[in-house]
């Protein structure tokens, strides 16, 4: 596995690339968490005019981009601790508030990191087996609560080893909640039938996805992702 997935690395999407598969299928009007990490990349990539809604489990809701030299508010950051902006109408609001509106059904969407997940949509990503604790935050709460999982990773390990397999082998965070992934090789959605492949990476095919992912997918009306040059 190792081997193939080095021969593929030149065309293996960028994290910028990634957030902005994810940036792209976020609609008018929703209301959306961004985990650590990757996620907090997408409202860079969130198309002139479109109206979304970034929330961040501190109390952020109207979150923003990262601010520009210069302009940099120390108090002002995410959940994972990077410094952010604050939309206009944008507000802060109290920890417990911010919850309650992950655990009360108000987030369209949440866009979290994994370890892995599962082909029923099991999701893993607050502890490796290898370690003795992990990182809960606010996942397990977000990630039942949002109306739509979507989950930014690699699809491999640095190993090689699968990321998306058929049955969970990490940790549970939350079970059967992950809508779709996006990864460094393709876009896939979790449907009662099974994986779908809806698209992947310029320069690579559905044979190359299916070796590097360990559970069936259906790639029967597979597109290409478009990414910017």
């Amino acid at each position: 596995m190792s081997a193939q997935i080095n021969r593929l690395t030149p065309h293996l999407l960028t994290r910028g690339q990634i957030a902005a598969c994810v940036a792209a299928d976020l609609e008018e009007d929703w209301l959306v968490n961004l985990g650590i990490g990757m996620p907090t990349l997408i409202p860079e990539y969130i198309p002139p005019g479109r109206d979304v809604m970034f929330h961040s489990e501190n109390g952020i809701i109207g979150m923003g981009p990262p601010p520009a030299p210069g302009e940099e508010d120390q108090d002002l950051i995410s959940a994972g601790k990077g410094l952010v902006t604050l939309i206009p109408g944008g507000a802060y609001v109290n920890h417990t508030d911010s919850f309650a509106i992950a655990r009360g059904g108000r987030l369209d969407c949440a866009v979290l990191g994994a370890f892995q997940v599962a082909a029923n949509g099991d999701l893993c990503n607050w502890r490796l087996p290898n370690q003795t604790s992990g990182s809960v935050g606010g996942a397990m709460d977000i990630a039942v609560g949002a109306k739509r999982v979507f989950v930014t990773m690699s699809h491999t390990t640095r190993e090689g080893d699968a990321k998306i397999v058929a049955e969970r082998t990490y940790p549970l965070t939350a079970g059967g909640v992950v809508t779709k992934i996006y990864t460094d090789m393709a876009v896939i959605a979790v449907t009662p039938d099974g994986l779908v492949l809806e698209a992947i990476a310029p320069g690579l095919t559905a044979d190359d996805v299916q070796a590097a992912t360990g559970a069936p997918l259906d790639s029967a009306n597979v597109g290409t992702i478009s990414v910017a040059a």
